[in-house]
């Protein structure tokens, strides 16, 4: 299972962080990645890492503002969102799976969390 949290309302141009917590499958032995989904559009991938070496992919609309990081130890990975903007307005999932360049696809993915919402306000 994959629980996240951390989601809630932030002001444009604020930060945030998303926590995800990993329980049933060995932690070690899948990669982790964040999507989100807004209203009216189809799920997005955010960023992936990978758990052998810690290599990381970020999709272009948040290049630059999110970090992904993972903790082994506590089996939980998580998402820092600087400088947000209201686009980034959207339910955040984490998933297991395979991190590689086509970390976007959601086939990708054998576990799926129950989302949290995260509001951008202007």
């Amino acid at each position: 299972q994959l629980q996240a949290f951390g989601g809630g309302l932030v002001q444009t141009g604020g930060s945030l962080r998303l926590s995800c917590a990993a329980s049933g499958f060995s932690f070690a032995d899948y990669d982790l990645a964040w999507f989100r989904q807004a209203p009216g559009k189809e799920r997005e991938g955010v960023s992936c890492i990978s758990s052998s070496d810690g290599t990381s992919y970020y999709g272009d609309s948040v290049k630059g503002r999110f970090t992904i990081s993972s903790d082994n130890v506590k089996n939980t990975v998580y998402l820092q969102m600087n400088s947000v903007e209201h686009e980034d307005t959207a339910v955040y999932y984490c998933a297991a799976g395979t991190c590689d360049s086509w970390f976007y696809q959601l086939d990708q993915y054998d576990y799926w969390g129950q989302g949290t919402q995260v509001t951008v306000s202007s």
